[in-house]
């Protein structure tokens, strides 16, 4: 199988090491904010956004977990993990905002969460049974690889169009937190610190999916030439 073959962890080595170091940031800048006071949970940090922005039918419900907080676009309802919801921190302000900003990404219709969310049960396919394809076709059909190849595709563009969503968020986030009042100038620093090293894992990731279709076009391109 690939994973151990020497060649695709120099490939996906660039993203390995962001990977790690957006962890340490994100780490280091998320227990730096949680030792800063916000005059909201996050919570009532996000019902405020909410409500500002006309969304008042979107509910907030406690989830468990730690970092579980999301936005269920499906159900109309932002879900966020126990230490968020509760805290009165700069931490859980930032997370919570920035899981508003998706809330108001779908009802202002934003073009990128909206293909992000068409391509999610395809690209859920292609980030295991695309692989699975490759493996298999290595040893019995080179069409099976091109199928394998395209599907896993399918979960590289989801990764590249999140990037825009995600960031999007964060300075949606940003901007309503220091618009409402909920955060100063000085705030504003420990947010952006949580919310930049939140994006590089984003960044990490999509690039390890670049990096794993290159490395699969390779093989390919490879054992087309050998025949």
């Amino acid at each position: 199988m690939f994973y151990w073959d020497p060649i695709y962890f120099l490939y996906i080595a660039p993203a390995f090491l962001l990977g790690l170091w957006a962890q340490m940031r994100i780490q280091i800048a998320y227990s730096q904010a949680q030792q800063r006071p916000a005059p909201l949970s996050g919570a009532a940090a996000a019902r405020h956004i909410l409500d500002s922005a006309g969304l008042q039918n979107v509910e907030i419900e406690q989830i468990p977990g730690r970092l579980s907080d999301h936005y269920d676009s499906r159900a109309k309802v932002l879900r966020l993990s126990e230490e968020v919801y509760q805290s009165r921190t700069l931490a859980a302000v930032g997370i919570a905002g920035h899981e508003s900003g998706h809330a108001i990404q779908d009802a202002r219709a934003y073009a990128p969460l909206a293909i992000r969310n068409a391509v999610v049960p395809t690209a859920s396919l292609g980030s295991s049974l695309g692989i699975l394809m490759v493996v298999l076709g290595a040893a019995f059909s080179r069409y099976l690889i091109f199928a394998g190849i395209g599907l896993f595709s399918c979960f590289v563009f989801f990764q590249l169009i999140n990037l825009p969503v995600e960031f999007n968020a964060s300075n949606r986030a940003k901007t309503q937190l220091v618009q409402l009042g909920i955060i100063n100038d000085e705030g504003l620093v420990y947010v952006k610190k949580v919310l930049n090293a939140a994006a590089l894992t984003y960044v990490a990731a999509t690039l390890q999916a670049i990096m794993t279709l290159l490395y699969l076009i390779m093989r390919l391109s490879g054992g087309s030439n050998r025949d």
